[in-house]
């Protein structure tokens, strides 16, 4: 497991999603793709990713490879027991082996040790149990794998596997304020009106000030005759805090926008 210092670190509903999506296809996921889903800009996804590989939260990014598709070597688990208190500087000297790719120690039982190697034919994969057996290691079983399959974790997803609702990024500063970066939903009161009409018509509420306007990958400076758009990603920032009658604006008709959990 990752040494980091993720205990320091709270993920709140953004994080969630994006580690959702890296465990779902990290090569082909990019930061757009996340932020579209999760409605916050590509930049806050990326600064959001820094931060959990910062904090140890992410550890590395592994390329899963079919080792018979790509030359027809064999994959091979072995299930051994190693003695307590002795369990971790096995493991290491286990991944010296030519062959082992992964691995995984187990805090109880009896196999203690899960051991993934790779060998060209049945005969390498004898010398790696010999090598296992040499570092005092007993192999309790052993298995051919077909076939792994690797799932992103659910909590971290979408609770009913579609699209929720706007996510909003927040930023809390001294004296209560907050700017909160959210997208425009498509229903939005707000959407479709310059800010000039939607004070005057009290659709955005007082002391709300919309300071940028991102859209299409560029950042817009609103004025009184700017348009807002749906699913643009406004920056806002009131005074009294980003409460709900500040961001009716922008949310759907029956303001069921999901409330995220705010960083530290």
């Amino acid at each position: 497991m990752g040494n980091g210092t993720g205990g320091s670190y709270r993920l709140d509903e953004i994080d969630r999603r994006i580690i959702y999506a890296l465990m779902s296809d990290a090569r082909n996921t990019s930061a757009p793709a996340i932020a579209e889903e999760v409605s916050v800009s590509g930049a806050t996804i990326r600064n959001r990713i820094a931060q959990l590989e910062e904090h140890g939260i992410i550890d590395g990014y592994h390329a899963t490879v079919d080792f018979e598709h790509a030359d027809g070597s064999l994959m091979n688990l072995f299930l051994c027991h190693a003695s307590f208190g002795e369990v971790e500087g096995v493991a290491r000297r286990i991944g010296t082996i030519p062959g082992v790719i992964n691995v995984r120690e187990l805090m109880g039982g009896h196999m203690n040790l899960h051991v993934l190697a790779v060998g060209t034919d049945t005969a390498d994969l004898r010398r790696i149990g010999r090598e296992l057996e040499q570092l005092d290691v007993a192999i309790e079983d052993e298995f051919l794998m077909q076939t792994e399959h690797d799932f992103p974790y659910t909590p971290y997803g979408p609770a009913d596997g579609r699209r929720r609702e706007p996510l909003a990024d927040y930023i809390s500063l001294t004296g209560g304020a907050e700017v909160v970066e959210i997208s425009v939903h498509e229903d939005a009161p707000i959407a479709g009106r310059t800010l000039e009409s939607a004070a005057e018509d009290d659709v955005l509420a007082d002391e709300t000030l919309v300071v940028a306007i991102e859209r299409d990958d560029a950042v817009i400076t609103p004025h009184g005759d700017s348009e807002i758009r749906p699913h643009d990603v406004v920056t806002v920032f009131s005074p009294d805090g980003t409460n709900e009658p500040a961001l009716t604006a922008f949310r759907g008709p029956d303001g069921t926008a999901h409330s995220p959990t705010r960083p530290n």
